[in-house]
């Protein structure tokens, strides 16, 4: 059905059950999948808080994504792992354009009504500007 899809994640609950999903339309099938991981500069900002070398903070970004490759390489997923920079909505967007994607999968945070209104989601964002289906797991 799929043949290329690109997920966004970070290792956050809600990205997990973007992959949970995207390893479940990839699975048994000759699909591709890419797992977008958006390094904005508030995320580049709290890395350097929490590791002061720059390999602690690529080795903490590539920890957020172990649990995803254990669960790609079990259910033999034809997969690969792309840490971007850049802001999220526009790297999500610019990558399954580039890679002619077949669909976007990501994950909500389920901001309430006034969040969203004030905020904006980067879920939302995605779906509003992709030229592919987006599937949002909440």
């Amino acid at each position: 059905m799929f043949k290329q899809i690109v997920v966004a994640a970070d290792g956050s609950w809600h990205s997990m059950k973007a992959i949970e999903k995207t390893i479940e339309l990839a699975t048994g099938r000759d699909t591709k999948v890419f797992v977008v991981y958006a390094v904005d500069s508030s995320t580049s900002k709290a890395d350097v808080l929490h590791n002061w070398d720059t390999l602690g903070i690529s080795e903490k970004r590539k920890e957020r994504l172990t649990a995803i490759c254990e669960i790609a390489k079990k259910e033999k997923i034809n997969y690969e792992i792309k840490i971007l920079r850049g802001e999220p909505v526009q790297v999500i967007i610019g990558f399954a354009r580039t890679t002619n994607a077949d669909l976007i999968v990501i994950g909500c945070r389920g901001l309430n009504p006034l969040q969203q209104m004030v905020l904006g989601s980067v879920s939302h964002k995605v779906m509003k500007k992709a030229s592919c289906p987006v599937l949002i797991m909440k």
